[in-house]
């Protein structure tokens, strides 16, 4: 399949033209176990876009998979920002294409060919439905846009455990680039843990800042905290046998 570029605009509505929105707090698609997503959002919408999320999830069950040249799941992935609420769409986005059974293949097709909030709602989509690292592609192509909520998108789950050291600490350098909060970095606070290499990029960039008379973001100072490794405790034996 032939790649696009990535995208570098950051939208600001969702694809029926609606202004667009966070997720509800608890809601983070990525994050949240399918079951437990579709009985959160469940009791959030109205019961027009309930009655709309059971049909269209029904139908992404019964008709998995490609059929002709769209699938109808797919077609409900563009309405579910009209459907329920641009609040909404990203988590019902995600139960669609759970409930589609998209392998790696189908959400390629969706990101490469779909609007910014497709795309987004494929990112999400990834710690659910893809087991190894075969679509880190997308989480690439994510990180070299500059749109915002792309890049949070990238940063779940599913990039916490693939993503390697070197594409990690850069990703989580981009995020203080852009003003991307570092909240969206999912185990960030296991993976920076002792990491003296992100350490030293973070010191890096907080001096040009400093020397170049600019702010350094709260965030860096919370990231740079979370790379001290844990202290020994008081009595402890030390790397030689002796207490410390």
């Amino acid at each position: 399949m032939t790649q696009p570029p990535a995208a570098h605009a950051t939208p600001t509505q969702d694809a029926d033209g609606t202004p667009a929105g966070p997720e509800p707090e608890g809601t983070t698609p990525a994050r949240v176990p399918p079951a437990d997503l579709r009985s959160l959002l469940a009791a959030r919408l109205d019961p027009a876009a309930r009655a709309w999320l059971d049909r269209a999830l029904d139908e992404a069950a019964a008709h998995p998979g490609t059929h002709g040249p769209i699938s109808v799941w797919e077609l409900r992935l563009a309405e579910a920002g009209r459907r329920c609420g641009p609040a909404h769409a990203d988590a019902a986005r995600v139960l669609v294409l759970h409930a589609a059974r998209a392998d790696e293949e189908a959400l390629s097709r969706v990101y490469y060919q779909g609007t910014a909030d497709e795309r987004r709602a494929v990112l999400h989509a990834l710690a659910h439905l893809v087991p190894g690292p075969d679509a880190l592609p997308l989480i690439e192509d994510a990180l070299r846009t500059n749109d915002t909520r792309l890049v949070a998108a990238a940063l779940g789950p599913y990039a916490a455990r693939h993503l390697d050291a070197h594409q990690w600490r850069h990703a989580v350098l981009k995020c203080l680039f852009t003003g991307v909060p570092v909240d969206s970095v999912a185990d960030l606070a296991r993976r920076a843990h002792g990491d003296d290499e992100l350490a030293r990029m973070l010191a890096d960039y907080a001096a040009e800042r400093t020397a170049a008379g600019r702010t350094v973001p709260e965030d860096l100072h919370r990231v740079l905290a979370l790379t001290e490794p844990t202290p020994s405790a008081p009595g402890t034996a030390g790397p030689h046998g002796k207490e410390s």
